[in-house]
């Protein structure tokens, strides 16, 4: 199951994260916004019109005060305060229309940049995903593209409107009278250490707390996952364990970043009320000398609002590093260069079906290949071999000899490490890994089907595969007679026998006619009646076609034209069934120690 939380906060996830700078986040998430630059524009624009509203009211209140309460020349009472309510209402309708748009741009965008976290995860390299835990990398695609859509609506533009409000309050301060706007900036210099000081420590907070999410889905997707074989084993106990020491985790993380949160919070209150009451006292002293009871009350009124930005920009900071730690880490999972693309120039491959191809030119060629999955460790130590296009070989070897690596490596699911591989004369590094893909098919005992209905698991939604082939292939393997093509197919199939499963990817592989098949013990998990219809099929889709069989039963290869016998990463064997049996090396041995093993078991 999943590694501790300790291991997981250090940071070595499957992907390298790298960490740049605010302005290069900036400048990554400005990429994304910028398809939506004219809502952006419009909601910046009313920005400005909202803080000058936003001014307003104070110097009303003033107004009235020393116009009309203080003289008592009470009439003009009414249209200082139904210019009042027309400033208050236009305000808010401001704030309403620029925090609508604001929010439809950051929607529009993050839902851009999810659809190319999905497509880049798509491309990726097989070998990102086998050291890359599947929860880390939803999180990467869901909370963390969220925490980021979060700053639109409470935080990044907000912001900017705040710091047009307080240059705006400033002046004002100023403007009424120098020497209470002076006292009221002596607290500028506390408020900016603190702010600097949390800054850096909300910052790590926030990272922490990103991985700490990634790792309760990591182990929640495990979990759910690896139900059967929790609940088969009685792990039960173990597994809600583990999950708790990951949530316990997450929590008291987020506790540190709410009490830095809250005492930032807490300062900034402090110092504005000490503010307050520092001006009711140096004012009140000096009423009458230049400072006006309207301008008194205008001028708190000020100093308030001089605060309540500050003290906002305390949590809506927090909501800021949040997503740049977020955007952190989706920026770093679309840096990950493991691209699942073809390099140089796009060859000419035959066009016509298998049994039609040049045969004077191997169909798969190995040149000295040496290849490892985590470039260090050999799995293949300079294999040469070719196969005849129309040939069927088979595959054997002892477990971790090398077999199924050949295929990982002929539908470049991995890339070699040194040597080349070829396809009709072609090497698979200059193929179109798509159009690679189409003429190499692998028929795995490993069955993935999606939900839907059985057609659309054949067709895997390809346009190019029209439903007359679809009913051919389906008819073909049999499946017809077990299921419809318009028959429900529960998520993973479950709702399937895995006879049926089976067959269905075999139709799916049909229906696009390869050049060559790969069949990995196909029919393993097939039951007998299933099996022979299954094998029909099977026979008619490997006559006179390229087929490469990964065979663990080897009294299932007897017929085949050629075996490869792998051991140690090296392709020590090779000749017929008859052949290989007759030199009496590793190919005997195996065949003997099954046969003996496969011997029936008188029961006691």
């Amino acid at each position: 199951m999943s590694g501790d939380a300790a291991s997981f906060d250090s940071g070595s996830e499957g992907e390298r994260i790298r960490r740049p700078r605010d302005p290069q986040l900036i400048k990554q998430l400005w990429s994304v916004l910028s398809p939506h630059r004219r809502l952006l524009l419009f909601a910046l624009l009313l920005i400005p019109l909202g803080s000058l509203l936003h001014l307003a009211p104070p110097f009303l209140l003033k107004k009235t005060i020393d116009e009309a309460i203080v003289p008592r020349a009470l009439q003009n009472i009414a249209p200082y305060g139904i210019l009042l309510i027309i400033v208050l209402v236009v305000e808010h309708l401001t704030g309403f229309v620029q925090l609508a748009l604001m929010q439809i741009a950051g929607q529009r965008a993050m839902s851009d940049l999810r659809t190319q976290a999905h497509r880049h995860l798509l491309g990726l390299r097989v070998s990102y995903f086998d050291r890359t835990p599947i929860g880390r990398v939803m999180t990467r695609v869901t909370n963390d593209v969220e925490s980021i859509s979060e700053s639109f609506s409470a935080g990044l533009v907000t912001l900017v409107g705040d710091i047009l409000t307080l240059i705006g309050i400033v002046i004002a301060m100023l403007w009424l009278n120098v020497r209470l706007a002076l006292l009221t900036f002596c607290v500028l210099p506390l408020l900016t250490v603190a702010v600097v000081t949390f800054q850096r420590v909300l910052r790590q907070t926030y990272r922490v707390i990103r991985r700490r999410l990634a790792h309760i889905n990591a182990t929640l997707q495990e979990h759910i996952s690896g139900v059967k074989v929790v609940q088969i084993f009685a792990r039960e106990q173990h597994a809600a364990l583990e999950f708790d020491q990951a949530n316990r985790a997450y929590r008291d993380s987020y506790h540190r970043a709410i009490a830095f949160d809250a005492g930032l919070y807490a300062i900034v209150e402090m110092l504005s009320s000490v503010t307050v009451a520092a001006l009711l006292w140096f004012s009140g002293l000096r009423v009458g000398e230049g400072i006006t009871f309207g301008m008194l009350v205008a001028f708190i009124e000020y100093a308030q609002r001089f605060f309540i930005p500050i003290r906002d920009m305390s949590a809506k900071y927090a909501v800021i590093q949040q997503a740049l730690s977020a955007a952190e880490r989706v920026f770093g999972l679309l840096a990950v260069d493991e691209p699942d693309a073809p390099r140089g120039q796009r060859p000419s491959l035959p066009t016509t079906p298998a049994h039609r191809v040049d045969t004077t030119v191997p169909a798969v060629e190995f040149r000295g290949v040496h290849a490892s999955y985590d470039g260090q460790t050999p799995v293949l130590k300079d294999v040469s071999f070719s196969i005849a296009a129309g040939a069927t070989v088979a595959i054997v070897g002892p477990t971790g000899a090398g077999k199924t690596t050949v295929i990982r490596l002929l539908t470049r699911l991995y890339d070699i490490d040194r040597g080349q591989i070829l396809l009709y004369g072609n090497d698979i590094c200059q193929i179109d890994v798509a159009e690679l893909r189409r003429r190499v098919v692998v028929l795995s005992q490993d069955i993935y089907l999606f939900g839907g209905t059985v057609r659309s698991n054949i067709t895997l939604e390809d346009p190019a595969i029209d439903d007359a082939q679809v009913v051919d292939a389906a008819r073909r393997v049999g499946l017809l007679d077990l299921l419809s093509l318009d028959a429900t197919v529960a998520e993973r199939g479950a709702n399937l026998s895995a006879g049926e499963r089976q067959l269905i990817v075999f139709a799916r592989a049909l229906a696009r006619d390869p050049e060559i098949l790969v069949l990995d013990e196909a029919t393993a998990n097939v039951d007998p009646e299933s099996e022979r219809i299954v094998q029909a099929g099977i026979a008619e889709l490997m006559h006179s076609r390229t087929a490469i069989v990964i065979a663990h039963r080897l009294t299932t290869i007897q017929a085949v034209d050629s075996v490869m016998v792998f051991a140690d990463g090296r392709l020590s064997e090779r000749g017929s069934h008859a052949e290989l049996l007759e030199r009496n090396g590793i190919y005997a041995r195996l065949y003997q120690l099954q046969y003996v093993s496969q011997a029936p078991v008188p029961l006691a």
